[in-house]
């Protein structure tokens, strides 16, 4: 975890402070770096950071972080896209299932996917309430959970007024 934590910082560190045009030039600064990635994970780092292109003013294209405020903001409607969302979530091994209220799955695992939660490999969401998320080898429902809960303060009231109903 702490290991693509330092990645995206990196990645930040370089788009903010060179003209990146391609993922090619990215995987080749990170592995100098010292950061040997494929393509489908620098993929999954861009989207994770909601990077972005922008025009350079040359007739070409460069990597474009979205600004703190803007980062913020999506990361709190995430927040509350899930919140919102789910009704409980249960485990066994590294398989979480999350119910959710009626017509939630999508918007619950699609949070998710865009909280940028290390622990969670992907997640499948059902056709109407419940969420599927495979968790990476040695992190436990738990882990999950406790993750859950630093990261998103609202969810520990949440969960301690379910356990009182």
């Amino acid at each position: 975890m702490k290991e693509r934590l330092a990645r995206l910082k990196l990645v930040r560190h370089l788009i903010k402070t060179r003209r990146i045009e391609s993922q090619e030039v990215l995987l080749e600064l990170l592995q100098k770096e010292g950061y040997p990635v494929t393509q489908a994970t620098l993929s999954r780092d861009l989207k994770s950071l909601k990077v972005g292109k922008i025009p350079d003013g040359g007739g070409g294209y460069i990597y474009s972080l979205p600004g703190d405020g803007e980062w913020r903001e999506m990361t709190h409607a995430y927040i509350q896209d899930f919140l919102r969302g789910y009704i409980s979530i249960e485990s066994s091994g590294n398989i979480v299932v999350i119910k959710t209220c009626s017509g939630h799955s999508d918007s619950v695992a699609l949070a998710l996917d865009n909280l940028g939660l290390d622990d969670v490999l992907g997640t499948i969401a059902g056709r109407d309430n419940t969420v599927f998320a495979v968790l990476r080898e040695g992190i436990t429902g738990q882990d999950f959970m406790n993750r859950m809960k630093k990261d998103i303060l609202e969810m520990e009231d949440k969960v301690q007024s379910d356990e009182l109903s």
